[in-house]
């Protein structure tokens, strides 16, 4: 629902709003107040997009605690590796079946 207010009443594209829940999600995770909702929620805490930014910074934060600094460029595709190719898969499965052509 606030996505689409978003579209409806502002400027901003599909895209910056999606990233814009990915970013809400690290930041929330940062300070905090995600991790609690993930515990109470559970999986309804973790299949939104701010859900992908829950993981991304937890992943960040395991591998920098494991591997330093370099865990920071790391953590985050090997905490999501899953997720990222399941949408690859489904894409490109989903590119095969479908058929392309403009819409009229």
């Amino acid at each position: 629902m606030i996505g689409q207010l978003l579209i409806d009443y502002t400027k901003l594209t599909p895209a910056r709003i999606l990233v814009g829940y990915v970013v809400l999600g690290v930041a929330l995770t940062a300070i905090g107040v995600y991790g609690p909702l993930v515990d109470w929620a559970g999986c309804g805490g973790t299949i939104p997009l701010t859900g992908f930014g829950y993981a991304l910074a937890q992943g960040v934060k395991e591998a920098v605690a494991e591997k330093g600094l370099f865990g920071a460029v790391t953590g985050g595709i090997t905490a999501t590796a899953a997720g990222i190719t399941t949408a690859v898969t489904l894409g490109l499965i989903a590119a095969l079946v479908g058929k392309s052509g403009d819409k009229a």
